[in-house]
């Protein structure tokens, strides 16, 4: 984040063009940084004012990504303000209405937190607390602006970021099994900790080339995952990357990743994408039912085990399987080539192998086949029986 604007030379016209996508039913999102550039427009008015994250020590340059930056106070209200009205008009007024918050730690260079002092006080004591401002920055904005039902992408997140509608994703993960067994972890502490809005990127961000037989096992459990998260969002910086040039100066710029969309890693693979976004459509119903209950009392819409059978002692160590609302239990498989898996089904209920609709009985554990092409899903009594014979 720099210089708050559109570049002209690739969009001269922003709101037609964001008009033109919500006419195909297309809700274009702007990505935001918090860093604020040593050569932006903006660095000289925003550095007088206070507006800045201060260094006690050392050079003025907290990041390198992209150039020499510092942070935007986003613990300084003024701050907040100053940033809300440049993204107003530049992209709000232009009809862009869902923002990504990027670094939204923030992300240092070098994490030296007793260097780093804000509006609220010395960053290795008040630090946690960024993420939530940076959200509230915009949640502020836009419901200044008239705004309602506002949700953000945001990277990180601190208590209290539910309130300004935090939508987390795990960040810049590797394209890795270990991490893919984590995410599951995390988004269920998340849910957990009272933020109910959970996202990955389903393969994982960095690495992973869409002609490997193994980055493909990944991708299709993952996305298998990511049907039945809050969110499903494909997203990742694949391999082999290509160089980016400037057309005006002839500089290299960045960089941009291989394809990445779900017909990018061959038939076999789309074949099984697509059966889940259909799965995932087929759910939409139940899905607006879990995120009301999200909006109104708090509730995960992926839960643990244990928080809808808490009486079930044998639910409270299980890191691998989770609900997805009270009726759907999720056992992602999350090994390399796995085509069988051990699940428990929780006591006291019924459950329907959402497959071929066999009925089993709780409080046992059970080894399950699943080919690539599907994975262990149980209804609890047989609720949700739509998809019954989908996956």
């Amino acid at each position: 984040m720099g210089d708050f604007r559109f570049n002209e030379e690739f969009f001269p016209d922003p709101k037609a063009m964001v008009e033109e996508l919500r006419d195909m039913r297309i809700e274009l999102m702007v990505s935001i940084w918090p860093q604020i550039a040593l050569n932006s427009e903006n660095y000289q008015e925003m550095n007088q004012k206070g507006l800045l994250v201060r260094s006690e020590y050392g050079v003025e340059v907290q990041m390198q990504f992209g150039g020499d930056s510092v942070f935007f106070d986003a613990t300084n209200p003024e701050a907040r303000e100053y940033v809300w009205d440049k993204c107003r008009q530049n992209y709000y007024d232009y009809g862009i209405k869902v923002f990504w918050l990027d670094e939204a730690e923030p992300e240092y260079k070098t994490y030296d937190f007793s260097n780093y002092r804000y509006y609220d006080g010395p960053n290795v004591q008040i630090g946690n607390v960024y993420p939530q401002k940076f959200s509230r920055t915009f949640y502020d904005g836009q419901t200044q602006a008239g705004q309602e039902n506002i949700i953000n992408l945001v990277r990180c997140a601190w208590a209290g970021s539910q309130r300004y509608g935090a939508l987390v994703w795990s960040g810049d993960i590797h394209s890795s099994y270990t991490d893919f067994r984590k995410q599951i972890c995390a988004g269920l502490h998340m849910g957990l900790a009272g933020i109910p809005w959970w996202t990955t990127d389903i393969g994982g961000f960095g690495g992973g080339n869409p002609d490997d037989p193994h980055f493909r096992d990944l991708l299709v459990r993952w996305f298998q995952y990511g049907t039945f998260c809050p969110v499903m969002r494909l997203h990742g910086d694949r391999s082999p990357q290509r160089e980016l040039f400037s057309k005006k100066t002839g500089r290299k710029e960045m960089h941009t990743g291989a394809a990445n969309e779900v017909w990018s890693f061959g038939e076999e693979v789309y074949e099984i994408l697509t059966k889940f976004m259909s799965i995932r459509e087929l759910m939409r119903d139940y899905t607006r039912v879990l995120m009301k209950e999200a909006h109104e009392v708090g509730s995960p819409v992926i839960r643990t085990v244990f928080y809808e059978f808490p009486m079930d002692k044998a639910t409270w160590d299980i890191s691998d399987q989770f609900m997805y609302g009270n009726d759907i239990l999720v056992a992602p498989i999350v090994e390399l080539y796995a085509t069988k898996r051990k699940v428990y089904l929780p006591d006291g209920t019924k459950w329907v192998d959402a497959r071929d609709g066999k009925e089993y009985e709780g409080g046992k554990s059970y080894l399950v086949e699943a080919p690539i092409d599907t994975l262990p899903i149980f209804l609890k009594e047989g609720n949700q029986a739509y998809l019954i014979g989908k996956l």
